[in-house]
């Protein structure tokens, strides 16, 4: 069986990505099974850059096939914020998802409405003396004014998908892999995951 290292900590990105490769022969690894702790700086003007910043760090201290992800929420009315900084959105040390949807809401309070947006999502396979393999997928919508669901994570719960009337956070873990950014990005990088399985 193949190792591959999720390059993250986040726990509702390890569950998704999980869930998304669940039938593929790897054995997924964590950075803590490995004892790796890394701060990677997300210096990169792109998702897919700051993906294969990760990607790149975390091969290279576990010497091992990793995939690593970078995404954002973009939103129409504040000219694509909070884009790549979405998980880092509030100014305060500590700041949870819910402070960071709240700032969002905050700002958009003054502008008319629907809030179109949508998330995205870059997907980076990094192998040892191999070139970097690229994924992207992404996902349209538009932000609601309160919260809605108890699913998912960031914000999902304000992100509304008009074709369901559900947001992201009223949809099952099943449903949101079909059809989110994460999703669609993984399944664009099948192809090369399994190129790694075959060679």
């Amino acid at each position: 069986m193949t190792d591959l290292l999720i390059a993250t900590t986040n726990p509702g990105k390890i569950v998704e990505i999980q869930d998304l490769l669940e039938g593929l022969p790897f054995r997924l690894l964590l950075p803590a099974d490995l004892g790796i702790r890394l701060e990677v700086a997300e210096t990169g003007a792109t998702y897919a850059e700051n993906a294969a910043l990760k990607a790149v760090a975390y091969c290279s201290a576990s010497g091992i096939l990793t995939l690593a992800d970078d995404s954002g929420l973009e939103v129409a009315a504040l000219d694509g914020a909070p884009g790549l900084h979405s998980a880092r959105y509030s100014p305060h040390p500590g700041a949870k998802d819910a402070d960071r949807r709240a700032l969002l809401l905050q700002n958009l309070a003054r502008l008319p409405q629907p809030w179109l947006a949508r998330f995205v999502c870059a997907v980076v396979i990094a192998a040892p003396d191999q070139p970097l393999q690229f994924a992207e997928g992404e996902c349209h919508g538009e932000i609601l004014p309160e919260e809605r669901g108890s699913n998912g994570f960031g914000y999902d719960p304000i992100f509304y998908l008009a074709g369901l009337g559900r947001t992201m956070a009223e949809l099952t873990r099943a449903e949101k892999n079909t059809l989110s950014h994460r999703a669609r990005a993984v399944q664009a990088a099948l192809p090369v995951l399994r190129g790694f399985l075959e060679g």
